[in-house]
């Protein structure tokens, strides 16, 4: 088993998209890349302790590669975007691969300038690529958000504009 850590701004619309896939083991909502020791969500949501809303992902690399997560990360988000992520606003919201390995690394990078050079957006991927930190598992009731709590998921990603977001970015395979 393997790790990834991304982060795209609100953890809870980033759980999703990824379980339940044949080798995704393990999705867990977390903290990560800021410098406050065991986080708590009401000190990252200031946006003070440096932390990202991230998903931890456990998964068998046999059987769903890496470079799969990264084609399905991207479009999940905004790469445009360094203040947040749609309607989520602040450091804590930005976008982020976390990075376990030197592989990693490289095919996130090499994901990225394909992104950039792909013409699909008019202006620069802001996604950072960073070094995996100290992951920070959030409160019980931000695991699974989408499971435990439907209404209030459906309602909160209906309001956030990230699926029109993604329906006019991201469903052509085109670029813009």
């Amino acid at each position: 088993m393997e790790k990834a850590m991304f982060a795209g701004g609100c953890f809870w619309c980033m759980v999703q998209p990824f379980d339940q896939l044949p080798g995704i083991k393990a999705i867990v909502s977390g903290y990560s890349g800021g410098h406050t020791k065991n986080p708590t969500y009401e000190q990252v949501k200031t946006g003070e302790t440096g932390h990202y809303e991230v998903v931890e992902i456990t998964y068998d690399s046999e059987q769903f590669p890496y470079s799969k997560l990264l084609e399905l990360y991207w479009p999940q988000i905004d790469p445009t975007d360094d203040g947040g992520q749609f309607q989520d606003r602040g450091s804590q919201y930005r976008t982020a691969i976390f990075y376990y390995t030197e592989e990693q690394k490289q095919l996130a990078v090499a994901s990225k300038a394909e992104l950039n050079n792909s013409g699909r957006f008019n202006k620069p991927i802001v996604t950072a690529i960073l070094p995996a930190s100290t992951f920070y598992r959030a409160e019980e009731e931000h695991q699974d958000f989408y499971k435990k709590q439907p209404k209030a998921y459906k309602q909160d990603r209906a309001q956030s504009g990230r699926d029109e977001f993604i329906a006019m970015n991201w469903k052509e395979n085109k670029p813009r």
